[in-house]
């Protein structure tokens, strides 16, 4: 027997045609005719396959790539749900790879993402892949094995499904100890606009990870960039849309009254407020039993009565829907035309 000839009467190249693919399962070679004893005997050791991951078989003797490892972990962690090989229909074989619900997260899901602080692909041992909590599997080879109660919807990446960002950070939180490389990830998602603050600091609490003091510490600096990044596109939008120039990060106070708030911008001929909302979740309960979230909306009713105009808006916003935000703010200047005037007020530099 010629071992490097396919025991199938329909050519195992059908499986990888146009992705150059050759990782498949055990019950993807019994959909070509190969059985387990057939598929053992190809894998014995010197012969053309090599078995990965139980249940998963490389069709060539040499080292996996990156992509092969990925691969093989998907598949590992899909096999149970891998029935059958789609077929075309003409009789051919889909060239489409089912991975059920798997997908990679932690540094592996990073590094795809993008991530220069995440290590290259080839350097890790390991590949984390996120799969429901009811699974019965465990980590093994270079398949490591995270559960969740409930998946989030993955992200297509070269192929792959993939975690979004916030997630693949939790996850690959969840394994570092070291405190320069936490920072260092976590300034990138925002630095490099994979995510926001608030997306992140969500994960970490859901996954219990802000016990941590030196996963709190890089949240700290998260959250100072976030806001650093998030000032910069608001002068950003006040200069590309022409609004007017406002009165920059200032404290408003009432003649011999009380301290009334900071402001990120502030127009006072307009009584026209810009406020950034970067506040940070609070783990669990509803935003109205937040102490910060109370003493929010108290400035923002106490501002309105005085007759200003207070709009706020997200970091996400900014970034996302710039010219509907500058459209917003333009709007409210117009219309202060209309309304009887705003109280006087002290402006201070904050």
């Amino acid at each position: 027997m010629n071992h490097n000839i396919p025991l199938s009467p329909r050519p195992l190249h059908h499986l990888s045609a146009g992705t150059g693919r050759r990782v498949l399962t055990h019950t993807q070679l019994r959909a070509h005719g190969v059985s387990a004893a057939e598929a053992g005997e190809q894998c014995r050791p010197g012969g053309p396959w090599q078995q990965l991951l139980p249940g998963v078989v490389l069709l060539h003797p040499g080292p996996p790539t990156s992509e092969e490892r990925l691969h093989a972990v998907l598949l590992y962690a899909a096999r149970e749900r891998t029935v059958s090989v789609p077929t075309q229909p003409d009789g051919g074989v889909s060239p489409a790879s089912p991975y059920g619900e798997a997908m990679i997260t932690g540094l592996a899901a990073l590094t795809l993402h993008g991530f220069t602080s995440a290590p290259p692909l080839p350097s890790q041992e390991m590949f984390d892949v996120l799969v429901p909590r009811m699974r019965r599997l465990r980590s093994t080879g270079c398949a490591r094995i995270v559960r969740a109660a409930a998946l989030p919807v993955a992200e297509q990446v070269t192929g792959l499904p993939v975690a979004p960002v916030p997630r693949a950070l939790a996850d690959a939180v969840a394994g570092l100890v070291d405190a320069v490389v936490v920072r260092r990830l976590l300034t990138e998602a925002v630095r490099g606009g994979h995510c926001e603050p608030a997306a992140v600091v969500r994960e970490l609490t859901a996954a219990k990870l802000l016990n941590r003091p030196h996963v709190v510490d890089a949240v700290d600096s998260l959250l100072a960039e976030g806001r650093a990044l998030a000032e910069s596109r608001l002068y950003r939008l006040v200069r590309e849309y022409g609004l007017p120039d406002p009165c920059w990060n200032v404290d408003l106070r009432l003649p011999g009254g009380p301290h009334l708030g900071g402001l990120d911008a502030y127009w006072p001929d307009q009584a026209v407020a810009v406020e950034l909302d970067t506040r940070a979740p609070r783990p669990g309960g509803r935003p109205e039993d937040d102490a910060e979230w109370t003493e929010h909306a108290r400035k923002r009713e106490h501002l309105e009565r005085l007759g200003i105009t207070v709009v706020h808006i997200t970091p996400r916003k900014l970034r996302d829907a710039a010219e509907q935000q500058a459209a917003v703010v333009r709007t409210a200047l117009m219309a202060s035309a209309d309304r009887d005037p705003a109280a006087y007020v002290v402006v201070l530099p904050r």
